[in-house]
């Protein structure tokens, strides 16, 4: 009997993924994924779709790092879809959110100026989001080197590495200190929670739940520490060491695929295997995840529950919730392969 119990817990491990989204929970099977979502009437909301990930298409992208790097595509696509979806699910109006501003473009241009304003606030928002994170950094650095007369050397990439860790973790901490993100944050444990107790065999329940850690090595926060850390490394090397602002720039961003492509094969080995390594190596993203999530209540767990049970129906056929919604249609181009969060960190 034991045997047979580890080894369904075996074949769970890393079987299914998700994220918190806006009062929600998406999860994520192999072929489909759910978002559940809590509505004000307290109703839990379900949309499910099937995906089929590009590996499954084109054998070559399912080869290690370059699966990788796949996987970190598909899941921006996806993560956006399913905030799209928990937003309508909860009746975000998108008239209602609109600044004037936004509001004179649209009575003046029509709707269709407001995809052009969205593309260049995602623009935007991935330009500040590089000066933050690789810009700041080099200025901070240099005016450090510069203040110790130039003598840093190649301590200095060790130096720059540390203030964009410094600067990540201070990132998450203040947002942390928002009352909606740290509602999501409260999901995201509620996620973790939910999966491990479906990884260890445990019946799927709001108690059984609640007796698990929120902390998964598995997570997106992992995966994103991990890169930070391998950065440190891989940009201490001489190729990294070059005193144009804007060279160093281009050169690190040619080499951000291989990051991600790193990151994303030790966080799947990192689901599957428990060794001293692994332990060591995922403390400071575990560590993280104290800032990433938030112990959830009863109502929260029963959220992720209904979405991870929506996301595999073979194994919960008799689970029913009323207001579900099954799309028709299969995806095929916002498929992900499992993981307990890659892009809610």
């Amino acid at each position: 009997m034991k045997e047979k119990t580890k080894k369904a817990e075996s074949c769970r491990i890393g079987s299914v993924g998700g994220q918190a989204v806006l009062e929600g929970v998406m999860m994520k099977s192999r072929d489909r994924y759910s978002v559940a979502v809590r509505l004000e009437s307290g109703d839990i909301d379900i949309t499910t779709n099937r995906t089929v990930p590009l590996k499954n298409k084109y054998k070559i992208l399912g080869w290690p790092l370059i699966r990788g790097v796949v996987n970190f595509g598909e899941t921006l696509a996806l993560s956006y879809k399913t905030l799209e979806i928990s937003a309508r699910a909860i009746g975000v109006d998108e008239e209602a959110s609109e600044t004037k501003f936004e509001k004179w473009l649209r009575e003046k241009f029509g709707r269709g100026i407001m995809d052009v304003v969205m593309v260049i606030s995602t623009v935007f928002g991935v330009g500040l989001g590089i000066a933050l994170f690789f810009f700041l950094p080099i200025l901070v650095t240099k005016g450090i080197d510069a203040l110790a007369g130039g003598s840093l050397g190649i301590v200095r990439n060790l130096i720059e590495g540390i203030v964009k860790i410094g600067i990540f973790v201070g990132y998450i901490a203040l947002v942390s200190l928002m009352p909606d993100i740290r509602r999501t944050f409260e999901y995201h444990g509620a996620e973790h929670k939910s999966i491990f107790c479906y990884e260890s065999g445990d019946e799927l329940t709001v108690e059984n739940a609640k007796k698990h850690t929120r902390f998964h090595p598995r997570c997106g926060t992992s995966f994103l520490i991990f890169m930070l850390l391998i950065s440190v490394l891989l940009y201490s090397l001489p190729v990294f060491t070059w005193d144009n602002m804007v060279l160093r720039m281009a050169t690190k961003l040619l080499f951000l695929p291989l990051l991600v492509a790193l990151g994303y094969e030790f966080i799947r080995y990192a689901g599957r295997h428990n060794n001293l390594l692994v332990r060591i190596l995922s403390k400071p993203g575990i560590w993280m995840q104290r800032l990433t999530t938030r112990e959830p209540d009863e109502e929260q767990l029963e959220v992720a529950i209904a979405a991870l049970k929506s996301a595999l129906p073979e194994e919960f056929p008799d689970f029913k919730i009323e207001k579900r919604a099954l799309a028709a249609e299969p995806s095929e181009h916002d498929g992900t392969e499992p993981s307990a969060d890659t892009a809610n960190a």
